[in-house]
């Protein structure tokens, strides 16, 4: 092989090594490009699970606070069936009551 002929080869690897390491460069800053994108949507869907982390805290502490569970509602419901119950003794108790009234009377008559 002549001196030309080497330069030859030698100048196609070089051409041919530098169109691979400009190709393998562009990759690359695609690839670094798509990362740093899906870095920031990571980041926002982060921030975006904390908010709704916190909103979700905040809304069953208000309905911790609001509403009533389940035996909290049983025990509320048995204190006003005893009231209730109450009220209908004490309304059987004046029928009892007014019948005594009205058979405990004797036939007294005042004079005058």
């Amino acid at each position: 092989m002549t001196g030309s002929e080497i330069m030859a080869v030698v100048g196609f690897f070089v051409m041919l090594s530098g169109t691979l390491w400009g190709i393998w460069w562009r990759i690359e800053g695609k690839v670094e490009k798509a990362k740093t994108e899906a870095a920031g949507v990571a980041a926002s869907a982060n921030a975006l699970a904390l908010l709704t982390r916190q909103e979700l805290a905040d809304h069953k502490l208000h309905t911790a606070e609001t509403y009533v569970t389940k035996a909290g509602m049983q025990e509320q419901t048995a204190q006003i069936m005893r009231a209730i119950e109450g009220v209908g003794n004490r309304i059987d108790g004046l029928g009892e009551r007014l019948d005594r009234l009205y058979e405990a009377r004797p036939g007294t008559r005042r004079s005058s």
